[in-house]
């Protein structure tokens, strides 16, 4: 509502609308020239908020306060929204084993943060005659990392020279419940 215009006052050009006055309740099907001076009378506005209605549906309020507690909900929505961030971690199949372990903590750290992680490999020249070699790698970060770090959103598949997959983090909700599991065990003993 806050980003398209209503119409108020004299831009409400129908013969006949339902009024519902500043306390919320409904006054029925009034004369929009009644409505009109009623509104003048107790120094508000009048607005057309549902106007698909027959006979559109017009309130009585002041609209500047409306209108900024309208965009108030709409930072404070905006505020707890979160921005998911996509990382992308790029190897090769010939990775030695230290520098695999070094980019799935990198990974791991990621997954922490919240972001998405997209891994690639990148296979060049001959490379391309032994892609499983590949996918045993990405197989093998699986591993290192453990079930319980991640969402798989799509398993590992070529797109041209690459072969990716794309992992997420597990849900918050998910981590309290165990973290809370764990807390009670030891009460309980």
């Amino acid at each position: 509502m806050a980003t398209k215009e209503l119409r108020i006052n004299d831009r409400i050009r129908v013969p006949e609308i339902r009024l519902i006055d500043e306390k919320g309740e409904q006054r029925g099907i009034v004369p929009t020239k009644e409505a009109l001076q009623a509104a003048m009378d107790l120094d508000l506005d009048l607005v057309e908020v549902a106007p698909q209605a027959k006979p559109p549906v017009c309130k009585l309020l002041d609209y500047g306060k409306y209108k900024f507690e309208q965009e108030k909900k709409l930072r404070e929505s905006k505020k707890k929204q979160q921005l998911v961030k996509l990382k992308e971690v790029r190897m090769q199949p010939k990775i030695e084993k230290h520098d695999l372990e070094f980019k799935t903590k990198h990974i791991l750290d990621f997954l922490h943060q919240g972001s998405k992680v997209k891994v690639t490999i990148r296979f060049r020249g001959r490379e391309m005659a032994h892609t499983e070699i590949g996918r045993n790698v990405l197989l093998k970060i699986l591993d290192i990392l453990g079930e319980d770090e991640y969402n798989l959103d799509s398993p590992p598949k070529m797109e041209g020279r690459f072969m990716s997959m794309l992992l997420s983090p597990k849900s918050k909700k998910g981590k309290k419940e165990k973290d809370s599991d764990k807390e009670s065990k030891p009460k309980n003993e």
